[in-house]
């Protein structure tokens, strides 16, 4: 009795954190499979993008193992259920609008190759010397 009195703040904060992610859990899976596929495509979007800029190219196999292992740290229950062709599949559509938004969006462009050095979007260089 003596702990639940001393700490009840962190059970209550465990208990709120929990509701939470249940919440979470069932108003996803209430959505309908539609809706949950285009959060998960929108998801993969954003997924092969920070590959894309964190390994750069030449690097397919890894970057879908990156890709992937992010995916079942998010998804964990989803993984479970997908299987990896499928997941492979997904991942490639992505790829493909990613790199659609790459040849039509100067600003993608710069956040995955970043930008040049000393390039501050104003043309001044003053901070680099």
């Amino acid at each position: 009795m003596k702990f639940i009195t001393e700490n009840w703040f962190v059970l209550v904060a465990f208990a709120a954190v929990a509701a939470a992610g249940g919440y979470a859990v069932y108003t996803f899976v209430k959505m309908p499979t539609d809706k949950q596929l285009k959060k998960v495509r929108e998801w993969l979007l954003y997924a092969v993008t920070k590959a894309e800029k964190e390994l750069g190219g030449g690097t397919g196999q890894i970057k879908l193992r990156y890709v992937y292992d992010m995916f079942v740290a998010r998804f964990t229950w989803l993984a479970q259920v997908i299987s990896f062709e499928m997941f492979s599949m997904m991942v490639d559509e992505a790829l493909e609008k990613m790199k659609g938004m790459l040849e039509s969006n100067k600003a993608m462009q710069e956040l995955v190759n970043g930008k040049p050095e000393g390039d501050f979007g104003n043309g001044e260089t003053e901070g680099m010397k």
